[in-house]
């Protein structure tokens, strides 16, 4: 007698939801005022200016850039705004910040796209463990852009899963 086995992980219907997926793509580069300083401590305007116009801004083509100061120094906002002038045009996508909470960033913006339309009534699995580190944020994030529409939602893997939440 042949004893069948049956996947029953398959055939549950549930829906694995993979943060990796909505993970930056594009690379990641950090632009830091730091370099722009006055003996590391002062931003001087005419200097700045100066300094921005020799930048090789090509460096930065299609590429996530976090825009920060990692010096401790008092930074005018207008010198952000002076930095994003010029990051616009070539970069993918700002932010503000540091590599960490630009990738928190993308990945929430990247959330906020999703459709939910086709986990409408679904069991759904938010993966847990991967190859990448995914922020808290992002867990937070889908948790609450999924819940007012499946019928549960799990965190894990379909095989050993936690459960979050079940529609009564």
């Amino acid at each position: 007698m042949q004893e069948t086995f049956v996947n029953k992980v398959a055939e549950s219907g549930i829906i694995t939801f993979n943060l990796e997926d909505y993970y930056p793509k594009s690379d990641i580069d950090v632009f830091d005022l730091k370099e722009f300083l006055f003996m590391g401590l002062i931003l001087k305007e005419k200097d700045y200016r100066s300094a921005l116009q020799t930048v090789n801004w090509q460096q930065y083509h299609d590429k996530y850039i976090a825009v920060t100061c990692t010096a401790d120094a008092i930074i005018p906002v207008w010198a952000y705004m002076l930095a994003a002038s010029y990051l616009q045009p070539v970069a993918k996508d700002i932010f503000f910040g540091d590599e960490k909470a630009l990738i928190s960033n993308v990945l929430l913006k990247n959330i906020d796209a999703v459709n939910v339309e086709e986990y409408i009534d679904k069991r759904v699995v938010i993966k847990g463990c991967g190859d990448v580190q995914i922020p808290e944020s992002a867990y937070l994030a889908i948790t609450s852009k999924l819940r007012p529409y499946v019928k549960s939602i799990m965190y894990g893997e379909p095989c050993s899963t936690v459960p979050i939440y079940k529609k009564k």
